[in-house]
Parts: structure tokens; C-alpha cells; sequence
């Protein structure tokens, strides 16, 4: 006896409620289960065996009050009307599968690895890093590689060093830029900067298969530090550093003056050398040998190579005889004279600790740490106001800081290191505060971040922070940590993130100019850049110098694209004029692209296979570098 589907009858019900339940008693209802008191399905006559289920659809009481009034009164029976055995079966088995299915999808979404979303317009990030790496293939001096993907590049450069004294093999290494100069400087920059991002990120790159390319043009670099620096054959003989192969005061026709392919080349090419006072530059070559040794350990012969001529370097810039004077090397005129228009280095100390870093994490041996973090207070007091928390070719300090940061964190050595560790700490959070904080360093109206505001040519140093930015945040989120304080400003791990994207994607487009700043990428990008190989035809053709003036001052787009070059970029209102002769808009170099890379690679996505040691996704090799960390006493 029903009222309808689901509605409640009171059991209590009067002679009038009965007579009216008797009356409907005529409509055919099939296979009516009614629930009783409990809440139990009873048995009705039906073509099926019935079935109980208990709905618990009221509270069971146990006490004797039952005739008081509740709202979860048992006076109600509640009626379920099933009319179709098949229906009620498919009920049950599609409300069985979409359990399935819910949990299914909650598993996977915790299971799997998670891929870090960015704000803003994609990029294929991908295609970014293989073009930015093959602007290196461009910039390579010597015997050229037959199988380089740069086509319009050959052979030369093959005289480098024969005009020294006395002669030496300065074949090899990289055209610092649009320029057809070879400068040692940047060149170890370039090389530390490089092995640094393979040590953190070789995942990345062997998942997109650039890791074999990416340590082709590592070796390239590290095989020319190994010429540039001559040891000394006994204690007495003094050693020599070759800075520079080029010029630009020469009489006549010079790598400056001269707009001719490097292949063209048949002008007298002066070198540069200097010695053991060059402290700055003998830090960065250091630095970069030691840091190469770790990315090619499994060559055992040339690992070590690499290492025990950083060692020496070490041992003769850091010796403290009275006899013996530390500077920078473009404060002599032999040795840096040439290169101070270009790269005037404004301090040492920040390259000498970089470099006992570096060793420290080659070698394992303690002294070189201890160097580094008791002399690191001294290099702090000579940074300039200016550079403060720039990373780039004159300065390392901050990276520095952060690598000290990394050891810490993660493998952290205690006593006598702690103080100089935790400053580097400290120094670190109020760095990635001041980039995300706007109130010390402004930007373009167009969102890039001027770190050097009255210097020009700002894309190099947005690319670094966005670099540092992405890997702190990495070492963040492996220590679970959510982010980073200051004074009373809480910033995230992906607000740190989103500012490091964002940098790369404005390079990449998305800046008022709506044009990319790196080559050959996209649909809008620089086509008249200041690159003497990159302007003049490949047509098998040799060009003097006055022939060469014709496309330097061309109206017409380079006829060789030179992929994945990054140009100096816009000024500081997000100007920017694509004119070939104005190389303070579009000359690329490669200390430049050595960060863009850096920030490329930072920010690609990890690859599926990869987990960290705690089980995060990030793509990072979290114990790598630390592998060589034996311990070695002090004084061994």
C-alpha cells in the first residue's frame, strides 16, 4: 500500500487515511518492496527473489521512548518502488563503474609525474634550447666539424697563436661574438656556466637529445683553456695565460675595422698574454676546468687533465709570498688592454672563490672550500653597488652564493663552514626577494626586469636571474619547502617560477615589440644582426675587407639565419631597432647565450623517467655534484 514512490505513510494512519489507500489499491504497481521500521527492503510478490537491503535511513533508538515525538520518528515506513529487474541491475553496475572510474583517476592524478604548469603563453621551450645551443656550432674557431649543423661556417683561424712569443697552438675555442675576437674571459664564463646546467639538469637534455651536443660544445671550450694556459716547466719560470687572439688597435685592417667572414681572415692577428696577476681571469679558467672535469668523469685520462691543471692555477693566482700580486687582468695593458672596451673586469675575488668552489666540488678536497667561504666576506666588500645580485660574466658572487646554498642544503658539512654557508643562505632568500619584490629592481613597462637599469643590453641579465630563480626554486620544492620570507613578504615557489618564465617567454616574444630577442625563433625575430659571418653570403667567394663594408651597411636581412642567437635586446623602455650596425640592439654573444641556455634548460619540463631522490619530478640531479665529496683533510 503506497502513496507514491518514496513517500512516507504514518503506521498510525486513521480509518479515513485507510479508506483512501484502499481505494488506489487498484493501480497496477509492479514488484513493490516496502521498508520497514529498519529500514530493511521486505519482500513483496514479485517474478524475482527479492532482495534486503538496510538503508539506514533513520537513527536506531534504544530507549523506551519510542511514542515521543522525534523527527527521526520510527512511525514511518519508507516505500521503494522497483518496477524492471534490468533496469535496477544497470543501476547498480553503472554506479559500480563510476567508482571505478573516480578512484582510477585519483590514483593517476597522485601517480604520475607531475608536469610544473606556467602562467602565460607557451613556448616550445624544446626547439628553443636545440636552436640557442647551435649558435655556438656558429661561434667555433679552428678546424670546423664536418658534421656541424651550421652550414655556413668553415675552417679558420687555423695562424691563431703563431705570432706570440714565443709561438704557441691558440687553435680552437669560440668568436666571441659578431666580432671575429677570441676572448678568454668570457670564454671560461661560458664553459663553467655550460657544465653547470649539464651537472644539475643531464636528464633534460639526454630526454630531448641534446646532452651529447650540449658536452660537444663543452669540450670544444675546455680543450682551448687547456692551450691558454701554459704551465710552468719548473717553480722558478713564470706561467702564462693568453687572454685574447685578435684585435682591434692594430694598424690597418683589424677583426674590428675589417667586416669579413672568419674564414676570410688574412690580417696579422695579435695575442695578448698574461701571467700569474691576472687573478680574476686565472679564477674563471679555474672555475671552468674544474667544473668540465665533473661533466666528463667517466673520461677518466681527461677528467683528471682538466683538474690538475685548475689545481695549478689555483696554486699560483692564490700563493701568498711577498713577492706575489693579485689583480684583474684588464688592469694591465699586456694582458687585458685590448679586451677592457669589451670585458674590463672590476674586481678578482668573486672569480678566485668561484674557482675553490668549483675544485672544491671536483676534488673533494676541504682547502678549496675553506678558501672559498673565509674569503667569501672579502669579495662581498668588493662588489660594486651596481652588480649586486647580478650574475654574468664579471660577476659571480651570486652564484656562487647559491652553489654554497646547494651544499648546505643538501650535504651539508657543519663545522668550520657553517657561518659561511649560512650567510650564502641568507644572501640567497633576500636575492629571489629582491627579484620578485619590484621594489629594488624595476622593469620595463613590458614586464622584463632591469637589474643593470643604466647599462644596456638587459636580456644577459634577465636570463641568468631567470635562471638562478628556476633552479632555487628546484632546491626549494626537493626541501618541501613552500617558499621564501622576507621581513614580513612571503613569496612562493611558484611565484618564483612564474617570474622566471616569464623572463624567458619575453625573450622569447612576449614583449611589446611582439619579436623574439633569440633567432630563428617564431615568426618575428631580428633579421639584420650584427654577425660578420652570419651577413655575408656563403658562396664560396672570398671577400676582402672593403668588399665586405657593402653588407655591413645593407638594408637587406642577413642571407644566413643565425639560429638561436640571443641580440643584446631592447633598452630599458622596450625599444628595440633591428639595424645591423647598432650592436648595442643586435649583437649576440656568447656569455649571453651561455645564460639563455642556462634559463632554457632550468625551465624545461622534466622528463617522465626522471625522480629525484625524494621522489619529486623535477628533472634535477639532486646528489651528482656532491659525488667526489670524499672529504679530502686540509693540506693533502
Amino acid at each position: 500500500m503506497i502513496n507514491s514512490i518514496g513517500s512516507p505513510t504514518h503506521t498510525s494512519a486513521s480509518h479515513a487515511d485507510r479508506n483512501y489507500a484502499s481505494d488506489i489499491d487498484h493501480q497496477p504497481v509492479r514488484f513493490v518492496h516496502r521498508i520497514s521500521e529498519a529500514g530493511r527492503l521486505l519482500p513483496s510478490a514479485s517474478q524475482w527473489n527479492s532482495i534486503e537491503l538496510d538503508f539506514h535511513l533513520a537513527p536506531q533508538s534504544n530507549t523506551t521512548y519510542d511514542s515521543l515525538p522525534s523527527r527521526y520518528s520510527k512511525s514511518f515506513d519508507y516505500e521503494l518502488v522497483i518496477t524492471d529487474k534490468r533496469y535496477f541491475k544497470r543501476f547498480v553496475y553503472v554506479s559500480i563503474f563510476i567508482v571505478f572510474v573516480v578512484l582510477a583517476i585519483v590514483l593517476l592524478v597522485q601517480f604520475l609525474p607531475h608536469k610544473h604548469k606556467h602562467h602565460g603563453k607557451s613556448k616550445n621551450i624544446t626547439l628553443a634550447l636545440n636552436q640557442a645551443l647551435m649558435f655556438f656550432d656558429a661561434q667555433k674557431s679552428g678546424n670546423y666539424p664536418s658534421n656541424s649543423p651550421v652550414k655556413f661556417r668553415g675552417s679558420s683561424g687555423l695562424q691563431d697563436g703563431n705570432t706570440s712569443n714565443p709561438p704557441a697552438d691558440l687553435k680552437g675555442g669560440f668568436y666571441d661574438s659578431g666580432k671575429n675576437i677570441k676572448f678568454s674571459f668570457p670564454t671560461a664564463y661560458t664553459i663553467t656556466l655550460l657544465s653547470w646546467t649539464v651537472i644539475e639538469y643531464h636528464d633534460k637534455y639526454d630526454s630531448i637529445g641534446e646532452l651529447d651536443h650540449v658536452k660537444d660544445i663543452i669540450r670544444w671550450g675546455s680543450d682551448y683553456l687547456l692551450k691558454i694556459f701554459d704551465p710552468p716547466n719548473s717553480t722558478t719560470a713564470p706561467i702564462i695565460i693568453y687572454s685574447q687572439v685578435g684585435s682591434n688597435h692594430t694598424n690597418g685592417y683589424n677583426d674590428v675595422t675589417c667586416w669579413q667572414r672568419p674564414e676570410d681572415m688574412n690580417y696579422t692577428r695579435p695575442v695578448s698574454a698574461c701571467n700569474e696577476t691576472a687573478s680574476d681571469l686565472a679564477g674563471e679558467i679555474m672555475a671552468a676546468l674544474s667544473a668540465a672535469s665533473i661533466v666528463f668523469k667517466e673520461d677518466t685520462g681527461y677528467s683528471i687533465k682538466l683538474i690538475q691543471s685548475a689545481e695549478k692555477l689555483f696554486e699560483v693566482a692564490t700563493k701568498n709570498d711577498t713577492g706575489h700580486h693579485q689583480g684583474t687582468y684588464t688592469a694591465v695593458e699586456d694582458c687585458g688592454g685590448e679586451a677592457r672596451m669589451y670585458y674590463d673586469s672590476s674586481g678578482y675575488r668573486d672569480e678566485l672563490i668561484w674557482g675553490g668552489t668549483w675544485l672544491f666540488f671536483a676534488t673533494g678536497n676541504t682547502s678549496y672550500l675553506g678558501y672559498a667561504t673565509s674569503n667569501f666576506s672579502a669579495a662581498e666588500a668588493e662588489e660594486t653597488a651596481s652588480e649586486q645580485g647580478v650574475f654574468y660574466w664579471n660577476n659571480k658572487l651570486t652564484a656562487n652564493a647559491v652553489l654554497l646554498t646547494r651544499l648546505r642544503y643538501f650535504h651539508d658539512l657543519g663545522y668550520p663552514f657553517e657561518v659561511g654557508l649560512g650567510s650564502s643562505s641568507n644572501k640567497i632568500d633576500l636575492l629571489i626577494c629582491s627579484y620578485l619584490s619590484r621594489e629594488i629592481y624595476s622593469r620595463t613597462p613590458g614586464g622584463l626586469i632591469l637589474l643593470r637599469p643604466d647599462h644596456g643590453e638587459p636580456l644577459q641579465f634577465a636570463a641568468t636571474a631567470s635562471f638562478l630563480g628556476k633552479l632555487y626554486s628546484d632546491y626549494l620544492e626537493l626541501l618541501r619547502r613552500s617558499g621564501v620570507s622576507c621581513s614580513s613578504e612571503f613569496y612562493s615557489v611558484e611565484m618564483l617560477r612564474e617570474f622566471s618564465i616569464s623572463q624567458v617567454n619575453y625573450i622569447l616574444g612576449d614583449n611589446p615589440m611582439k619579436m623574439s630577442y633569440m633567432v630563428g625563433f617564431g615568426n618575428k625575430y631580428p633579421t639584420h644582426v650584427h654577425h660578420r659571418a652570419a651577413s655575408i653570403p656563403w658562396d664560396d667567394q672570398h671577400y676582402s675587407c672593403p668588399e665586405g663594408d657593402r653588407w655591413l651597411y645593407s638594408t637587406d636581412p642577413n642571407p644566413n639565419i643565425l639560429y638561436g642567437a640571443m641580440v643584446a635586446g631592447p633598452d630599458k623602455f622596450d625599444n628595440f631597432l633591428d639595424d645591423r650596425d647598432k650592436p648595442w640592439f643586435t649583437e649576440p654573444t656568447i656569455a649571453r647565450n651561455a645564460g639563455l641556455v642556462a634559463a632554457l634548460i632550468a625551465l624545461h619540463d622534466p622528463p617522465y623517467k626522471s625522480s629525484d631522490s625524494n621522489g619529486t619530478n623535477l628533472g634535477i640531479d639532486l646528489t651528482g655534484i656532491f659525488k667526489n665529496l670524499q672529504l679530502v683533510p686540509p693540506g693533502t
